[in-house]
């Protein structure tokens, strides 16, 4: 497949973290009627999905290994969708958190996130493209013990809130899903010393249908922010 090619007859799309989880179900979603560049940070974590989506295609890069992006990026001449959804989360209280643990969750869930965007601006402004981030309720509101990752995601969500204005030409939408079903959620529930209950969060496939229906959205609306909940049972 193609990045770049100005007589593509379908629009590309470009997920991050892509590999599993949420971006493998908004690939899944995409698949219909979007040309598909996969992100991860290695090719072999991408062979099931790719697997799964033969028309798809790896976009294999460390995201904070800014000139490997640049080189990744440099091919990409047009790109009618950026899928924002590789990030990680810290947990912990602030009296216990560490430097470290700050600049990590600074560095992948923001830091990486804008320079992204900006080395693919010029392929966006030649699409009028639809940038996506997915963000989290922790970028809503904060609780005890989410600080770090709470504080990453409110500074996500106030950078699309500028890019929005910056670039008029460009549809952004930040998503602000609750706690989803995913391996990632496994790790926290452990951590949090509790057993883990798929019934209480929302499904990768659900939070997926949004980011699908934010894309699908005609061009004179701008869907800006979506915020989804889990429904108790």
């Amino acid at each position: 497949m193609a990045e770049s090619s100005s007589a593509q007859t379908r629009p590309t799309a470009l997920i991050t973290g892509a590999s599993r989880g949420l971006g493998a179900a908004i690939a899944t979603e995409l698949a219909p009627t979007h040309d598909l560049l996969l992100g991860a940070r290695t090719a072999a974590s991408l062979t099931a999905v790719l697997a799964e989506l033969p028309g798809a295609a790896g976009w294999p890069v460390d995201l904070t290994d800014y000139a490997a992006v640049e080189r990744a990026t440099a091919l990409i001449e047009r790109l009618e969708v950026l899928v924002h959804n590789a990030g990680i989360a810290e947990l912990g209280t602030f009296a216990e958190s560490s430097v470290e643990q700050w600049r990590n969750t600074l560095e992948a869930n923001v830091i990486a996130v804008s320079e992204l965007t900006r080395m693919l601006l010029p392929a966006l402004r030649a699409a009028k493209g639809h940038v996506v981030l997915i963000n989290s309720g922790a970028g809503l509101r904060a609780n005890a013990g989410w600080g770090i990752y709470a504080a990453s995601k409110f500074a996500l969500r106030a950078f699309g809130d500028a890019l929005r204005l910056e670039e008029p030409d460009l549809r952004v939408t930040s998503i602000h899903p609750g706690r989803i079903d995913t391996d990632m959620q496994r790790a926290i529930v452990a951590g949090e010393g509790r057993a883990y209950d798929p019934n209480e969060f929302l499904t990768p496939a659900t939070v997926a249908r949004a980011v699908r229906d934010a894309v699908h959205t005609p061009r004179d609306a701008h869907p800006t922010e979506i915020v989804l909940r889990p429904i108790a049972r």
